[in-house]
């Protein structure tokens, strides 16, 4: 079990300390329930939404986009021919459209845009591709409906963030046409749980640790039949030619830090544009504090000035 800090990384707002504690909530709750069931071990990560405030005018649509369920985000004012496609984390076995549209909502109304989140087949019933093609199947649905790949850009944390990353890769290799840029909160890409972080922050991420990140690529990759270092599930192995603007993000703290570095390393070795922001004392998918905690705040503003430069 991974134990939170019992204080605040120095120079950290005491409103971002709301998503380690519910982090470390989880983690006891995980490790103290014998037989924890995929239905409860759902519930449990549909509490994500909690750090983050309702942002103020927005509105949501439950709607099927290229047969994949999902929720609108839409902005007052926003530019409705520039779509989000929102891929949620969840070690791509929990969380679900309704645990992130909040969040989703934040970042569409400082981008001025609209927002789809997925509510995207989800593993150990559907592993790699399900999720995938779910979003590959949105992005190709939103197309058709007459917005321009180029306006159209895929986001998402964690697991969503390697989804985020992977959307574009598959429609590439497929020859076709890709979106205009890709936003990775916290992606967590490395199927094979090898990354150094994941033991040098051990002590520090109040959620996420080898062990829970097993039993995630367990279900994901169909019991060990899928090769973790297929590209398209784990896009450490991808090749990023052609690769869209990329901006990705995470947490010091979190174990999951070196995920985005090499990505961003990997991705800009190939030509890509990417932005990195790595922001010192914060959580796995710090945006969810957006509205409540100043960090939170800040980078989803950057994202917004990126998002238009």
């Amino acid at each position: 079990m991974t134990t939170a800090p019992s204080t605040r990384p120095p120079g950290t707002s005491v409103e971002s300390d709301a998503l380690r504690a519910l982090y470390a909530d989880w983690a006891d709750i995980i490790a103290t329930t014998p037989g924890l069931t995929t239905r409860l071990f759902r519930s449990i990560f549909d509490e994500w939404h909690q750090p983050t405030r309702e942002p103020e005018d927005v509105t949501y649509r439950e709607d099927t986009v290229g047969g994949v369920p999902g929720i609108w985000a839409m902005p007052v004012g926003a530019d409705t021919s520039q779509v989000l496609l929102y891929t949620h984390g969840g070690g791509f076995a929990v969380g679900s459209a309704a645990s992130h549209r909040k969040l989703a909502g934040h970042v569409a109304k400082a981008l001025g845009v609209t927002a789809f989140v997925l509510d995207y087949r989800r593993a150990p019933e559907h592993p790699h591709p399900a999720q995938l093609e779910d979003g590959v199947a949105a992005f190709t649905a939103l197309t058709e409906q007459g917005v321009a790949p180029s306006d159209i850009t895929t986001i998402g944390d964690s697991a969503g963030g390697n989804l985020a990353i992977a959307i574009p890769l598959a429609l590439r290799d497929q020859g076709r046409p890709v979106p205009g840029r890709v936003i990775a909160f916290s992606p967590w890409l490395d199927m094979e749980n090898s990354g150094t972080t994941l033991v040098t922050n051990d002590a520090t991420d109040a959620l996420i640790n080898a062990p829970l990140l097993e039993g995630m690529i367990a279900g994901v990759l169909a019991g060990g039949k899928i090769d973790p270092k297929t590209p398209l599930a784990n896009p450490l192995y991808a090749d990023f030619t052609g690769f869209p603007r990329l901006y990705v993000n995470a947490g010091s703290v979190e174990c999951l830090v070196d995920n985005a570095t090499r990505v961003a390393d990997k991705a800009q070795a190939a030509g890509a544009d990417v932005t990195l922001s790595i922001v010192e004392g914060m959580q796995h998918v710090f945006p969810f504090l957006a509205g409540n905690a100043p960090e939170a705040d800040a980078e989803i503003a950057a994202i917004a000035k990126w998002y238009r430069g």
